[in-house]
């Protein structure tokens, strides 16, 4: 008889939670295999076209056949003067492109990666809950251990960092941040980086601050973690092009912040990745040079669609607060249902998608994420099914 053959996981994966967008896909595509008309507010993958001028950019850019060879690991000079020009002009900070911004293949990779450069087995990292699922996963996969940091409503969805014990703040190496945040749209104030700056000089953590939506606002412009005194000494600021440029197929971020830090991420990138497409460096120069009021309309376009959607729960007695950043809304989920339990009532019964709350983590139990990456009208369209079953 011809013996099977069998493998295991490594236990890493064993262990892992299913990852919440994979799930909400199967989710989505089973329901229009059934012939569901679904309106998908779920992921946060606009549905705006990237710029023309970016797309020009890389049309002309993928035609040179010096980009068709390895990138640099750590990214083009142009494209790193580029963000440095980027950072002086919007946060008035001041960036050595050399030394000091790091290319990514979007900004989760550069997230996943970070805890390979400084986590050992058993050390612990700082995770906000709720919070991105890569956070947890990228620890997990180092071998470290998460400690949850719950972001409540009655604090402004900030972590109390002066409740974490001393004990857990003496085995950290890493915390994770993210303002404007995802999944609760809250923007974080000078106040509260300036307690954490102070945080991670006392017990010698690194601060990993997701920056991916500062801008997309509606009325004052949110802050830099590098704006901070002190943060380019014990931290580093992810971005993407990803939510501000419509570029989210484009796999394109970087890092910028502390040297040391950034080195550490790079050893990992160099020996993991080759870098990022050359055509598609260039392109994002021409997004990171543009004139910001060219912008001004897609923000324009999600302030339409979150009111319209945030009057229509309002009136429809859902409770939730008015999101000032992101295209997201945080909405607690009426009774008598959990997190998933209202994402399937309102797929089944009316054909719409969100993402259940507790998909990003413990403290996400209860609410359920809207995401504005639909028409005004078929938003409309979605309060108007809502309507019909609450």
């Amino acid at each position: 008889m011809k013996k099977r053959f069998s493998f295991e996981l490594a236990a890493r994966i064993k262990h892992l939670p299913p990852y919440l967008f994979a799930s909400i896909d199967k989710m989505k595509q089973d329901a229009i295999r059934k012939g569901t008309d679904l309106i998908d507010l779920s992921i946060g993958d606009p549905d705006i076209p990237t710029p023309a001028k970016i797309v020009k950019a890389m049309k002309k850019a993928v035609e040179n056949p010096a980009h068709h060879r390895y990138p640099s690991y750590e990214g083009m000079i142009s494209f790193r003067e580029a963000v440095a020009r980027w950072y002086k002009t919007r946060f008035r900070v001041a960036l050595d492109p050399k030394s000091e911004v790091l290319s990514l293949i979007g900004s989760k990779e550069g997230i996943g990666h970070i805890p390979l450069a400084f986590v050992n087995p058993g050390d612990t990292v700082l995770v906000p809950s709720p919070g991105y699922p890569v956070y947890p996963i990228g620890t997990l996969f180092a071998g470290g251990q998460s400690h949850m940091m719950p972001l409540k409503e009655e604090n402004g969805f900030l972590p109390e960092l002066d409740r974490i014990p001393q004990k857990v703040l003496r085995q950290s190496k890493l915390m994770f941040l993210n303002y404007p945040n995802n999944p609760t749209s809250a923007v974080a104030p000078r106040a509260f980086f300036e307690e954490a700056v102070g945080t991670a000089f006392r017990h010698n953590i690194v601060v990993c601050h997701d920056a991916s939506y500062t801008e997309i606002y509606y009325d004052r412009k949110p802050l830099s973690f590098m704006q901070i005194p002190g943060a380019k000494d014990i931290g580093i600021e992810f971005h993407s092009l990803s939510k501000t440029y419509n570029m989210t197929g484009w796999r394109i971020g970087f890092a910028v912040g502390n040297r040391e830090v950034l080195a550490g991420l790079g050893k990992v990138k160099t020996n993991l990745d080759s870098g990022v497409f050359q055509a598609v460096q260039e392109a994002a120069v021409t997004a990171l040079d543009m004139d910001t009021a060219e912008l001004s309309g897609i923000r324009d376009t999600y302030r339409e669609r979150r009111d319209i959607l945030y009057s229509g729960l309002k009136k429809l007695g859902m409770n939730l607060i008015k999101p000032q950043a992101t295209f997201y809304l945080w909405v607690k989920v009426p009774a008598p249902f959990d997190s998933m339990g209202f994402v399937t009532h309102m797929l089944n019964k009316a054909g719409v998608l969100a993402t259940p709350g507790n998909g990003f983590g413990a403290s996400g139990e209860g609410y359920v994420r809207f995401a504005l990456t639909a028409s005004a009208g078929k938003i409309n369209e979605a309060v108007g099914r809502l309507r019909r079953i609450l």
